[in-house]
């Protein structure tokens, strides 16, 4: 059966290799991202995952965003909330707007996405849901409070409302990235990838996108239906939770 499967942040990074996964599992997948339109119709002309704008953080705006993909390309069966950003700082010097755009697109947009498709899932008797977390949420970052906390919040979110769907036919689970090579990781300088970064990985390594979206596809697949309020730590053995 074809599932119906909508990424957030899924036209670039680690969202863009989850939805690339998905299609070639066999879903119906569609991306939305926030902002970066060139990036976006580059992904949708290579890979022919039709994409769609809208902010996270705004609940309206995620209501008609899935209203349109439901009626593009049928109900939401997989949700992957990927979407993220960053403003980092030293907590002392961090500004209210940068704490309120970090908790509003990592931790809200998880209850402005989840809310609209939940009922529907639970109706129909399956939904897999999947929220992509950090390492830095199980185990903090200095310059990150409102990132590690954000992501922090996305694994309690995961486990309270894996409890609610479980009867239902609804799993809720989390992974939690390490540090992965993406375009973002990549431009960090060679010697502070070399002397800082990498010596705190076991495996010696940056993860790559791909590794991240066979985690999703499991999640997300019908043999995982066993598997929920799940945190998968996928970080090369930086933090074991």
């Amino acid at each position: 059966m074809t599932r119906t499967a909508l990424v957030t942040g899924g036209s670039r990074g680690i969202g863009a290799a989850i939805s690339k996964a998905l299609k070639d599992a066999g879903c119906k997948v569609a991306a939305n991202y926030a902002g970066n339109d060139e990036a976006a119709n580059a992904f949708k002309a290579e890979t022919g995952i039709p994409v769609y704008k809208w902010s996270v953080a705004d609940y309206d705006a995620c209501v008609a965003g899935i209203s349109q993909v439901e009626a593009d390309l049928g109900p939401i069966d997989i949700l992957v909330n990927n979407a993220g950003i960053t403003r980092d700082a030293m907590f002392h010097k961090m500004t209210p707007q940068q704490w309120n755009e970090v908790i509003g697109t990592n931790l809200t947009g998880l209850f402005n996405m989840t809310h609209p498709v939940f009922a529907g899932m639970r109706d129909r008797g399956f939904g897999r849901i999947i929220n992509i977390s950090s390492v830095n949420g199980q185990k903090g970052q200095m310059g990150q409070a409102n990132y590690s906390a954000a992501k922090a919040g996305d694994i309690g979110f995961t486990k309270a409302l894996a409890q609610e769907g479980a009867f239902k036919g609804v799993t809720v689970n989390a992974v939690c990235p390490g540090y992965i090579g993406t375009e973002m990781v990549r431009a960090v300088p060679e010697d502070v990838l070399k002397s800082k970064i990498l010596p705190q990985i076991p495996v010696g390594r940056l993860g790559e996108p791909e590794e991240i979206a066979r985690c999703v596809v499991f999640l997300a697949s019908d043999d995982a239906g066993f598997i929920t309020g799940s945190t998968v730590s996928a970080n090369g053995g930086q933090y074991m939770a």
